[in-house]
């Protein structure tokens, strides 16, 4: 990653908050000298903030993907007898109630870092997850496994739009795109992290049947990346304007029939009371939801399917999934690193298109495939480059620059979670629907239809490359 350029030496970069505020995202980048490199004018503080949610999304990545590893083992060693007889609908159901925890926290996160501030609620977010994940080491039934995944659902989905709109919001408009991409490659990055530190325990086994304990165990880490927050972090000055200001429109098309008042709306009913913002809204969640439940009901069963494979082959079990998903992954950060390039390059409406384009093709690829693992591998990473990389790097990049500051994070948070709270019941009837196909590759190739929307709603988006941040 290009380090930072400062501006009159050691020390001085956090000084002149003139000079930043010259340079950030409220004059679009304007007096950026032409020609000057995407990164000249970032200050050490620019580069916190972006490390700081960084260190926040990488441990919901962690989180999501150790949830997919180790609820089967968790399974077998809480589930009663007469549970244990339908270990599919468990699993299924474990993941359905974090997905719906997830969805509803981050509704509820979204509107509370737009009152309350990004930082404070990104604080809360991390250090609830970060607790009730080490908890789950701890669950002895289903009932307390399931009461621990939702409430950890709830802290990880509030803490995405809030990470999202502090980079958005304090970088520079030429870097904005790159950063949030960046700041999205935390997840692939805690995903790979997961995977790895579940190759090892599959591996050594240091507590027996009882290992998936210490991978949730580790989950609790991120409450000490609390302490660091609190002195790197500093709030969104976009955003305390906008509030001091009283700029309450949901966009700035809304803002000239929108009449100005000391009252403000509830910022969840503005989204959808304004009609160039319902608009918007509305479309931008057609396309999380393909994202979505493209990625629950196609791509997370790639672990199974790459077992399958191996078994077929003759391979040992519980070797390849893992190795399948730490370079699934690898292919999802490589997106994430270059989404805001590709986006600024192409433009928002082909960087969707592309998207889309890639999420079917790769999809079709890997359940087709009846070859060899190897080969399978480079699929492998393809698809993650596509389904959860650039799939999901585009509600970062994007969806700043369709809200003001007053009600971004809660758009945000209803575009990027709403989706979740239709997707969470497909990993609950996942068993019924691979029954009702004849198998997991054809409910696979059945389900990735949903992308199709991706190549049809783009085309009604508004292109925003190369504009200011709306304030």
């Amino acid at each position: 990653m290009p380090q930072p350029t400062y501006q009159g030496g050691e020390g001085a970069a956090d000084a002149p908050r003139q000079e930043e505020r010259a340079m950030g995202a409220g004059d679009g980048g304007l007096r950026e000298a032409a020609g000057a490199p995407w990164y000249a004018g970032l200050t050490r503080r620019h580069w916190r903030i972006l490390w700081g949610s960084y260190l926040g999304w990488i441990f919901d990545g962690y989180e999501a993907v150790a949830l997919v590893y180790a609820l089967r083992p968790a399974l077998a060693s809480i589930l009663t007898t007469e549970q244990a007889r339908m270990p599919a609908f468990y699993v299924g159901l474990a993941i359905g109630i974090t997905l719906l925890g997830w969805g509803i926290g981050g509704l509820m996160g979204g509107i509370a870092a737009d009152y309350i501030g990004r930082k404070r609620m990104m604080m809360v977010s991390i250090l609830g997850y970060a607790l009730f994940t080490g908890l789950t080491a701890f669950a002895e039934s289903f009932t307390q496994l399931a009461l621990l995944r939702f409430i950890t659902g709830l802290a990880i989905g509030s803490e995405w739009s809030t990470g999202i709109a502090l980079v958005a919001e304090t970088w520079p408009n030429r870097a904005r795109p790159k950063g949030c991409g960046f700041l999205q490659s935390g997840f692939g990055g805690g995903a790979v992290l997961a995977a790895i530190v579940w190759a090892v325990l599959a591996a050594t086994e240091p507590l027996g049947a009882e290992s998936w304990r210490i991978l949730f165990a580790l989950g609790a880490l991120p409450a000490f990346v609390c302490l660091y927050l609190r002195r790197a972090l500093e709030e969104s000055e976009q955003w305390m304007q906008a509030v001091k200001a009283q700029r309450w429109a949901a966009t700035t098309e809304d803002a000239r029939s929108t009449p100005k008042t000391g009252t403000r709306p509830f910022s969840l009913t503005e989204i959808f009371r304004e009609p160039e913002s319902r608009r918007r809204v509305l479309l931008a969640t057609l396309l999380s939801f393909a994202t979505t439940v493209g990625w629950w009901a196609v791509s997370s069963w790639l672990p199974a399917y790459t077992e399958g494979l191996a078994k077929a082959a003759g391979e040992p079990a519980n070797v390849w999934g893992p190795r399948m998903g730490i370079i699934y992954n690898i292919g999802a950060i490589t997106a994430y690193v270059i989404s805001g390039f590709v986006a600024d390059a192409i433009g928002r409406r082909a960087f969707l298109l592309l998207t889309y384009v890639g999420c079917i093709a790769t999809s079709l690829a890997c359940y087709l495939w009846t070859g060899g693992l190897v080969p399978f591998m480079a699929l492998a990473f393809l698809n993650g480059f596509f389904t959860l990389g650039f799939a999901f790097s585009w509600m970062a990049i994007y969806l700043a620059e369709l809200f003001t500051p007053a009600v971004r994070a809660t758009a945000a948070s209803v575009v990027f979670n709403g989706a979740r709270l239709i997707a969470w019941i497909f990993p609950i009837l996942a068993g019924q629907i691979v029954t009702a196909f004849g198998g997991v590759a054809a409910a696979a190739l059945t389900l990735s239809g949903v992308y199709v929307i991706g190549l049809v709603v783009p085309w009604f988006m508004p292109e925003t490359r190369g504009r200011p941040l709306p304030e």
